[in-house]
């Protein structure tokens, strides 16, 4: 499938959905256009219940994504009026990325800089290769970025770090962001693809609604007491073990075999 006239790849295979990021020319660069094709094909993925999880990745090996587009910056971001527009364009991209429901990994090779560091942080599990760049430049453009993606930061790397990554505006090597927290493991460039594919497939045979049950609950842990909506975490656990998977989970464990789950 494709996107976006073809910047925004998906393909599927073994119960995993990649999306690709697919301007290379331009560093996987994100123009408005690619937002609403990532929030395509993340609703195809969604309707698909034999997709258990996500990959993000970009092409041509150099980065994952590079921020937005900064060719559009005088068109769709030349103020601060036009910046809640550009927002506006954007935010359904955003949204159905931090609320997709099933598991979603960022697998970083190369610059992953400011708008595509968000959408890595908006992952729930961030894998990177050796000799992948970080960073966050508003300062050296002049502008801020948004709450959540700041909410996101400090989650991940707590309030010293995140001042540090804000303030300079600079690059960190992936050695610095695996140390920070920021990214969850970091391998070898050659070895990146096996090792998330190591992580996909052993997300892929568990349990659907254990994923969906544990990914709600740790998104409320994070979200203010007030915004927590503890009914739906109630009844996301309460489908688990209510679930024929649970008593398929029990039965592998007696008899020593693997469980097939189906996420009924």
């Amino acid at each position: 499938m494709s996107f976006a006239d073809g910047k925004i790849l998906a393909r599927s295979a073994d119960g995993v959905g990649t999306i690709v990021f697919n301007q290379p020319e331009k560093r996987n660069a994100m123009s408005i256009a690619m937002w609403d094709g990532m929030a395509e094909a993340l609703d195809a993925f969604e309707a698909d219940p034999a997709i258990r999880c996500v990959v993000l990745e970009g092409a041509g090996g150099k980065a994952f994504v590079s921020g937005a587009d900064i060719s559009q910056f005088e068109k769709n971001r030349s103020d601060a009026e036009a910046q809640k527009h550009y927002n506006e364009k954007t935010s359904h991209g955003r949204r159905r990325l931090a609320e997709f429901s099933k598991p979603v990994i960022a697998k970083i090779q190369g610059f992953c800089m400011g708008g595509g560091l968000g959408i890595a942080m908006s992952c729930d599990m961030r894998i990177a290769g050796a000799g992948s760049e970080f960073g966050i430049p508003a300062a050296k453009l002049g502008i801020a970025y948004g709450f959540d993606m700041v909410t996101n930061l400090v989650d991940l790397v707590g309030p010293a770090h995140a001042h540090f990554i804000l303030m300079t505006g600079g690059r960190l090597p992936a050695e610095e962001a695996e140390r920070m927290g920021l990214i969850n493991k970091l391998h070898p460039a050659e070895a990146l693809d096996a090792e998330v594919a190591k992580v996909t497939s052993t997300i892929a045979v568990n349990a659907p609604l254990s994923l969906l049950a544990n990914k709600r609950t740790v998104r409320a842990v994070l979200a203010d007491a007030g915004a927590r909506d503890t009914a739906a975490i109630e009844a996301a656990q309460s489908a688990c073990f209510d679930s024929a998977d649970y008593r398929e989970g029990r039965r592998a464990f007696m008899e020593k075999r693997r469980p097939i789950f189906t996420g009924a």
